[in-house]
């Protein structure tokens, strides 16, 4: 199941083996919120293990939810903000320089519209990806397959359904572009 789910094919998560992942991401994401105020340096180690890949100055306020972790790719200077969601069941690759308010929301799984494959536990997943000095603003839902483009603001709130363009400002839900920046 784990070779269809990085596939981004349709896949079971109640498989074992996805399981146990799943429950290592979620103990490392657990003891890194515990630890994040008592001790930083053993924080940042946390998050390392974590982690598929982290740059040494990336900051996560806690609490930090996951479903596997090592999916996700955060760059340089990036800020994330308090109740930060990422279900990283396909990549989540987050640029240099992005800033996320509270609560925001990656959400790379999606589900067969077919209620038999549903009932049967199927599910699939496709990736997110963040480009460079993005900001999203609290409370913003990136949906399943989304690309954001570098230096684009989403403002809070807002459901990202679709792709949007570098260099631009959306707003709403589903998110749309209200505006270019220079």
């Amino acid at each position: 199941m784990r070779e269809r789910m990085e596939a981004g094919d349709l896949y079971q998560a109640v498989d074992p083996e996805l399981g146990e992942a799943a429950r290592r991401g979620m103990l490392l994401a657990e003891e890194y919120s515990r630890t994040w105020t008592a001790d930083p340096a053993a924080a940042r180690e946390i998050l390392e293990e974590l982690l598929g890949s982290c740059a040494p100055d990336v900051e996560i306020r806690p609490p930090l939810y996951v479903d596997y972790g090592s999916y996700i790719t955060i760059g340089a200077g990036t800020f994330i903000n308090y109740n930060f969601t990422a279900l990283d069941v396909a990549p989540i690759t987050i640029g240099a320089d992005v800033m996320m308010g509270p609560n925001v929301q990656l959400l790379t799984p999606t589900h067969p519209t077919d209620p038999e494959l549903r009932r049967a536990k199927w599910e699939a997943a496709k990736p997110i990806t963040i480009g460079d000095n993005a900001w999203l603003g609290g409370g913003v839902i990136v949906l399943p397959g989304v690309t954001i483009g570098e230096n684009t603001v989403v403002g809070a709130g807002s459901v990202v359904t679709r792709d949007l363009p570098a260099n631009t400002v959306a707003v709403g839900n589903p998110a749309r572009v209200v505006r270019t920046l220079p």
